[in-house]
Parts: structure tokens; C-alpha cells; sequence
């Protein structure tokens, strides 16, 4: 079972036409919705279950610029602007604050690895630097034991995943968008080459676009149109505590565990090193395509056989068989990522786990997202495989997804993710930030 989210008031039933419809209720399909909404178009977002019920309200709460891949940095900066101004954009408190994020080294291979990012930053590494000695420690308040140093960003911060997207809704809903939980799309449906309307399981919606931002189930979606996209699951395991004082108030990775502290004083631990992908077909369908990242991140995940999952058999599609994803977390890999931060900060060491869960995480095979139009499928966009970027992304990929639609000039250049990288010969290039 995931941690608890925000609620989110569903209408009742969909309109018969609409302007867009947005496949997904994660926080990338809600961005996307609010800020359509707020340019007068009207959209509905169909989500097969509840809203926010995935992987937008199980992961860290990480809002970070540090380490990502240069080719997601304009992104992240034009996001993190809107971050700042999200409790005024949504009229709720999301818990972002801008307490600094540091990526912790054992030795000076790890650091030289964060300084080869800096470079490759350039002036998008504004704040970054390094940080040794009694300045690190300063920034680790419960620590026992002494890193050899450690990249360090200021003005990152953390949020809260189990409010955030569903303030989001709120407010989309609020200027006029449409909100359907428990109402799958089976199908999209197109006439004379361009969509024109979707099929859910409560009734067809004319529109003129559709965007599918559906995480790790947008690529079932889209085989129906033919449209291949090449994406696979990962599942990473997350687990939260019980109120702590006086522990560290950011965030920060090291190669044993990875914490972010809560807006309720507790915080989000997370084994940062080690994550599982569940074979199953798409992984031989996609193989070749992830041959590279595989090359590169052998070390940094396992396979496993997909865990159990609550299934309801009346469904007639697998996204009403489905209705959240909820994968068993790797609960014996958080035992000893608990005990490992234990150690290290011996503060930890009277917090309770008070839950544990695991989500999917859409991962492509150049570590970056698609924000893009179809060129083959006018009236086609897809904002999907954000390979566990996308919460701390999210605003400001919702706004670009927003542009394609509109046709307003885009908020970065969206280039580096445009769909057709995946069909025409591009050879994926994935880079590594921690």
C-alpha cells in the first residue's frame, strides 16, 4: 500500500467533447492540465485510479538541479522557479523549501565523478561547489562518522509528494479542468490521421489532442496507435520514520542510503544505489535499446521476477485490471539502508519505520523524458519516461507539454525530448549525475 495523498474530488462523469485530454493523473498529466486550464482550453484528465496513486506520491520529494543530465538543466531551472512560486500558484502549502541537497563521497574518485558533472554543467552549475572538513560537518548535524568531502547545492530542496500533485489538481480543477478518477482509456481514436477522440471506460470524449502522461503505462497505451516507445520499469522501494530532532534538514546521497527530511519532521529513506527491474515481455521487446544504460548501470540495479499484485478480474482492459500499480517493496534492502543510516547518524537510531512501500519508475534508455508531439499523429503528445526525475521536473515539464499543445513559444528548447530520437537511428546516450 502506498503512503497516504491528499484527496482529490473526481467528477462523475466525463463531458462528451473536450478540448484535451490528458492520460494520467500524475503530477506531470496535472501540471499539464492546470496550466492548459489557466490558457482557457478545456481539459479533462482521465486517470484508471485514483489520482496521484502512483509513482508522483512515492518518490523522495527531491527538487534538484544537482547531477541531472545537461540536456534536463534549462528544464529543471525553469521548474524550479515555478516551485518557488507554487504555494501562491495552487493556494496550498507543498512543503517546498530550498534546504540544500549534497551527494556525499567516500573518496577522491567519487569527487573527481561530481567534478566532471560541474564541467559539464557549465552555468548551470550556479551555487554547486564543493564541500570538506568542518563546513561538512556543519551541514550534517548527528553525524558519527566523516566523509572525504561532498558536492553540495544550496538552493536545491525537497517537497512533499503526498501533497504536491494533489494541490496541483486542485487548483486545475479550480480554473475549470475536469478530473476523472477510476476512468481507464482503453483506446485513442483517430480519423483522417490526427486524433480525435478517446474511449475510456465511462464513455468516448471527442478532443483534438491527446497527451498521454501516464508513467510506466503510457507505453501499453501507445502500442495501440502503433507508436513504439521504448520504456521499461524500475522499481525503487522508499521507506518513511517517525518524527526525529535535531537531524539534518535537506537531503543528501551517499552509495549506502539517501534521506530527505519531511514537512512533518520525519523523513524519507531510500536505498540510492540499488533498484529492481521486474522482467517481463517489454524487456526482451526492448532490449537492444537499453544495452547501453545497461552497460553503464550494471551495478546499480538488480532483476527480478514482477511481485504480486492486487488484480481485478472484471476489468476489460489491463488498465482496469490494474487499477494502481503497487509493487512489494525490497523490504530486506531498506532493513539494512536503515541500519547503514543508523550508523552513521546515530540520531536515527530512536525513529520508528512507520511505512514502506515501492513505486515504478518509467525509465527510457537515455535517462531522459519525452516531451513531445508525434510528428506521425498530429494532435499526439507525449510527456512520459522521466526515469525518476520527474517530481522535482514536474512543473515545468507540465508547462512545455502545456506549449506543445497550444503552440505557444516552448519554455526551453524541446529538442533533446522529442519522440523521434527513438525511431530514427539516434543511439541513446545516457549520462550519469550522482
Amino acid at each position: 500500500m502506498g503512503p497516504q495523498v491528499d484527496p482529490v474530488t473526481s467528477a462523475e462523469t466525463p463531458p462528451a467533447k473536450a478540448d484535451v485530454v490528458i492520460v494520467g493523473g500524475g503530477i506531470i498529466g496535472l501540471s499539464t492540465a492546470l496550466f492548459l486550464a489557466r490558457r482557457g482550453l478545456f481539459v479533462v484528465v482521465s486517470e484508471k485510479g485514483d489520482f496521484v496513486g502512483e509513482q508522483s506520491s512515492r518518490n523522495w520529494g527531491w527538487v534538484r538541479r544537482m547531477g541531472r543530465d545537461p540536456r534536463e538543466l534549462p528544464l529543471i531551472v525553469e521548474s524550479m522557479r515555478i516551485w518557488d512560486d507554487m504555494n501562491m500558484l495552487v493556494g496550498a502549502d507543498v512543503g517546498f523549501r530550498r534546504t540544500g541537497i549534497l551527494y556525499l563521497c567516500d573518496q577522491e574518485d567519487d569527487v573527481a565523478h561530481h567534478v566532471d558533472w560541474l564541467t559539464r554543467a557549465g552555468d548551470f552549475a550556479f551555487d554547486t561547489r564543493l564541500v570538506r572538513g568542518a563546513e561538512l560537518a556543519d551541514l550534517l548535524p548527528g553525524a558519527a562518522r566523516n566523509w572525504h568531502a561532498a558536492l553540495y547545492t544550496a538552493s536545491d530542496g525537497r517537497a512533499e509528494p503526498q501533497k504536491a500533485a494533489s494541490a496541483i489538481a486542485r487548483a486545475a480543477a479550480a480554473d475549470g479542468a475536469v478530473l476523472m478518477a477510476n476512468c481507464a482509456v482503453r483506446d485513442i481514436e483517430t480519423t483522417n490521421g490526427r486524433v480525435s477522440a478517446v474511449l475510456t471506460e465511462h464513455g468516448r470524449i471527442d478532443c483534438h489532442t491527446v497527451v498521454v502522461a501516464g508513467g510506466v503505462w503510457s507505453t501499453k497505451l501507445l502500442r495501440r496507435l502503433n507508436v513504439r516507445l521504448p520504456q521499461l520499469g524500475v522499481r525503487a522501494s522508499v521507506l518513511r520514520t517517525s518524527p526525529v530532532s535535531g537531524g539534518p534538514d535537506g537531503a543528501a546521497w551517499c552509495k549506502d542510503f539517501a534521506y530527505r527530511k519531511r514537512l512533518d519532521g520525519g523523513y524519507t529513506i531510500a536505498d540510492g544505489s540499488q533498484n529492481r527491474h521486474d522482467i517481463g515481455a517489454d524487456s526482451f521487446r526492448y532490449f537492444a535499446d537499453f544495452v547501453p544504460m545497461m552497460r553503464q548501470e550494471w551495478g546499480s540495479f538488480s532483476l527480478g521476477l514482477p511481485s504480486p499484485l492486487t488484480v481485478d478480474i472484471k476489468g476489460e482492459t489491463e488498465f482496469e485490471r490494474m487499477r494502481t500499480l503497487d509493487p512489494a517493496p525490497l523490504n530486506h534492502r531498506l532493513t539494512q539502508t536503515f541500519s547503514d543510516l543508523q550508523k552513521a547518524f546515530p540520531i536515527f537510531r530512536g525513529a520508528k519505520v512507520e511505512q514502506s512501500w515501492a513505486g515504478m519508475i518509467d525509465a527510457t534508455p537515455d535517462a531522459i523524458p519525452v516531451i513531445s508531439k508525434v510528428q506521425s499523429l498530429p494532435g499526439l503528445v507525449i510527456a512520459t519516461g522521466f526515469s525518476g526525475h520527474g517530481f522535482g521536473i514536474g512543473p515545468g515539464a507540465g508547462k512545455l507539454a502545456a506549449d506543445l499543445v497550444t503552440g505557444d513559444a516552448p519554455l526551453v528548447d524541446p529538442t533533446a525530448f522529442r519522440y523521434e530520437r527513438f525511431i530514427d537511428g539516434t543511439r541513446p546516450k545516457p549520462t550519469t549525475g550522482v
